[in-house]
């Protein structure tokens, strides 16, 4: 949902990114520090640091491709290591998100597992040729979801960060159905062809 607003967010990022000559893939690898430190934050229980490095490190996941088109510095390299981090992230935010007290283990494994097939059944569709980046939950929408309830329950309780939690968890199932359901039809459509 949230890559409709690309063309935007791009435009606000050009300036920066044109400024700036680094490797693309130094930009990916301090996004997933960030991550890192967003779940030791959770870890020691700061909602509110963990939601403020969530947010760093979404936007330095943005920087980092715009920073590789911008400088004609794409590869795929490049795209795999992206791909690979934003994994290690999603699951290192769920474990500090656990280790904090926020979510049970089980709902919190239940997260990770939701965010890992959500982009694996896109993988695995583009690797039969289709374009699937349909659903709505990709993984920007996970990420506010997470900011939204560690600033909520900051400021109003704690408990709405299980609540966002389990938010994410079933909108990333039903991300999954939502693929796998788009790929299905794209194939039924591409064998009628033949």
């Amino acid at each position: 949902m949230l890559n409709k607003l690309r063309p935007f967010i791009e435009m606000i990022l050009d300036p920066i990114a044109s400024r700036m000559r680094i490797n693309p893939n130094i930009i990916t690898i301090a996004g997933l520090l960030m991550s890192v430190v967003a779940a030791y934050m959770f870890a020691r229980g700061d909602l509110l640091l963990g939601g403020v490095f969530i947010a760093l490190s979404g936007f330095v996941d943005m920087l980092d491709g715009v920073i590789a088109r911008k400088n004609r510095s794409t590869t795929p390299f490049g795209g795999v290591l992206d791909s690979t981090m934003d994994r290690f992230s999603d699951a290192i935010i769920f474990i500090g998100i656990i280790a904090g007290g926020f979510i049970d283990w089980f709902i919190g494994i239940l997260t990770i597992l939701a965010s890992f097939t959500v982009s694996y059944v896109r993988a695995r569709a583009e690797s039969e040729g289709i374009r699937c980046n349909v659903g709505i939950a990709e993984r920007p929408e996970r990420l506010l979801i997470l900011i939204a309830g560690a600033f909520i329950g900051y400021f109003y309780d704690p408990f709405v960060m299980y609540l966002a939690v389990i938010l994410v968890m079933m909108l990333g199932y039903l991300t999954v159905i939502q693929r796998l359901y788009h790929s299905w039809r794209e194939l039924k459509q591409r064998k009628r062809k033949l």
